[in-house]
This record gives structure tokens, C-alpha cells and sequence, in this order.
């Protein structure tokens, strides 16, 4: 029986201070000549890259983006990212103790760890790689095809079921939605916020927040408070 530690990526296990999210905007502008509306991401009907791409797309051309035309928009986005990366390194750093923490839990018998992320696979594979988390992890469910960030998280953990007996699931996400997310789906949330304004979670609902991971003493002591904290399955 394993705890499973499901992650998101963006303001949990790095941060790019909105950096990769003018990046998206200003590839869709680049690719189709078009004014990207928002990158509020908020104001989307699902925060995942699928919706929010086909949500724009949709809106200024009144169809649906062929594959070659995600596929180009894809590719400009993930040049950009990594030339952010090779020109300011230091604007996306991981957040404190996450690499550390991430290598002591794949040492771990008690814990098993997964990402579930609104952003495609590919840029989120560049992201992790850049600092120094494995970039392809066994259980992860990313945002290609999917909905929902229900959906993400859903797809990870039956990836995990299918080899191990999970007893929990833990979240641990940095964003609004993230804490909306685990309320819906009765799943514990540790939340993440890196500048230390825990109460852009706590006024939505959630109970425990951290800074960032520096302390592992205190990170696995607040997963089981979380864990025993919320009741339900999925």
C-alpha cells in the first residue's frame, strides 16, 4: 500500500513568474496572426492547454485547429521555451527543495510520486528537465486530448493503480484551481505558494499550505495532516 504524491508542475515544482504563460500568448500570435486575449487563465472554461488553445482558436477562426496546426503552434511554443531558458536561466528555477525532495521520494517505500498537469506533455517535459527532475515520470497525466483537470489527475492515478495499491492520494498544486479541483474530487491538497501568500489558497478553501519544500520533515508532516484531514475516494 502506497501514498500516492500526485504534483502539479507550473508554481509547484518550478515557477517562471508568468514568463512561459506570455510565451504561449505570444506563439499564438506569432503562428496565427491573431491578438492571444488572455493570459488570465482563469477565465477559460478548463485551465488545461487543450482548452485554453482550442477555446482562443475557436473563437477567432470559428473551426476547430487541424493536428498540423496544433502541431505548428506546439513547436513555436516549445522554441520559445527553451530560448527563455538559455537566455534567462535564473527567471525559472526550481522551487526551493523540490529536485531534493523528488529524488528522496523515488528512494521511498511509503510514497510514490506522479505529475498531473494542465500543460501538454512535451513542454512539460522540457520544464522538469530543465530543473533536474526526471522529465518522463511513470504516472502522469497531462493536458493533450483532455478536458478537465479532473480528467489529469484521474488518468494519473489509474496509470498508478494499474501496478501498485494505492491507500491515498495526496494533490500538491499552487493555483486556485488546483484547491477547486481537489474539492470536487475529495482528494487531500497540500498547497504550494512559493512567495509565501498562503492565503491566495486558504480564502478558497484550503486547509494546509507551504512555502516550498525545504524542510521535508515539514512537507511529510503536512501530507498526513492533509491526508487525514480529508475523507473520500476516487
Amino acid at each position: 500500500m502506497k501514498t500516492f504524491l500526485l504534483f502539479d508542475i507550473d508554481g509547484t515544482l518550478l515557477h517562471s513568474d508568468r514568463l512561459d504563460s506570455q510565451c504561449f500568448a505570444a506563439s499564438y500570435e506569432a503562428v496565427f496572426a491573431r491578438p492571444f486575449p488572455s493570459i488570465d487563465w482563469s477565465v477559460y472554461p478548463h485551465v488545461t492547454d487543450h482548452v485554453i488553445f482550442r477555446t482562443v482558436f475557436t473563437r477567432h477562426f470559428g473551426r476547430t485547429a487541424s493536428a498540423e496546426e496544433r502541431r505548428t503552434f506546439e513547436a513555436h511554443y516549445l522554441a520559445g521555451l527553451r530560448d527563455q531558458r538559455q537566455r534567462q536561466p535564473e527567471q525559472f528555477r526550481e522551487v526551493p527543495g523540490a529536485r531534493a525532495l523528488w529524488e528522496e521520494l523515488s528512494r521511498s517505500d511509503r510514497y510514490l510520486t506522479g505529475i498531473a498537469t494542465g500543460g501538454w506533455r512535451a513542454p512539460a517535459r522540457l520544464k522538469l528537465d530543465h530543473v533536474g527532475i526526471h522529465p518522463d515520470p511513470l504516472y502522469a497525466g497531462y493536458a493533450d486530448g483532455m478536458e478537465t483537470r479532473d480528467d489529469i489527475l484521474r488518468a494519473a492515478i489509474e496509470l498508478a493503480r494499474r501496478d501498485h495499491t494505492l491507500d491515498r492520494v495526496v494533490y500538491i498544486g499552487d493555483a486556485i484551481w488546483d484547491v477547486r479541483t481537489t474539492q470536487r474530487m475529495k482528494i487531500p491538497l497540500v498547497g504550494v505558494r512559493h512567495r509565501g501568500d498562503h492565503e491566495v489558497l486558504t480564502t478558497v478553501g484550503a486547509r494546509f499550505v507551504i512555502d516550498d519544500y525545504r524542510d521535508p520533515t515539514l512537507f511529510f508532516r503536512i501530507v498526513e495532516q492533509a491526508a487525514s484531514a480529508t475523507s473520500g475516494s476516487i
